[in-house]
């Protein structure tokens, strides 16, 4: 029997995030589990300048940020999709538009019933990882399913 099943893999596209799905692959390939692949993008922002004036405001339209980031989230998972396929692992897809990357991946998980979460970690230290925070920190904090950092 594995000890995992159902593998979530939040990735953003970076190499980091690219070896980390990886080895989640692998993990899944060896478990006999399925993966899902998890991009989440925050909600649009519309751009504030001075006196309210905007440049070419169609460049900046909540329907250009959707198109946008949903092809991004296309290619992203499809990369995905295909390492899976080439492993024989299946793989299912979920992009998620929210302010909260964290919160997402722990919302994710825990909807579509994933008792793993595979994550990269910058190894950030220090001041840097004060000032910037760590997605993966908040979700070591708050989620009750396990997380495998890869570094």
């Amino acid at each position: 029997m594995a000890l995992f099943t159902h593998i979530l893999v939040p990735t953003d596209g970076a190499r980091l995030s690219a070896r980390t799905v990886k080895a989640a692959i692998a993990l899944a390939g060896a478990m006999g589990a399925r993966v899902t692949a998890l991009h989440v993008i925050p909600a649009y922002a519309p751009p504030v300048y001075m006196d309210g004036i905007i440049p070419q405001p169609e460049l900046y339209s909540a329907a250009d940020y959707k198109r946008s980031t949903q092809a991004y989230a296309d290619r992203v998972l499809a990369k995905v999709e295909e390492q899976a396929r080439d492993a024989g692992v299946r793989c299912d897809k979920a992009f998620v538009t929210h302010d909260s990357p964290w919160s997402a991946i722990i919302r994710t998980a825990r909807s579509r019933k994933c008792d793993l979460i595979v994550m990269a970690s910058h190894g950030r230290r220090g001041m840097e990882a004060l000032l910037l925070g760590s997605e993966t920190q908040k979700v070591l904090t708050h989620s009750k399913v396990p997380v495998l950092v890869c570094r």
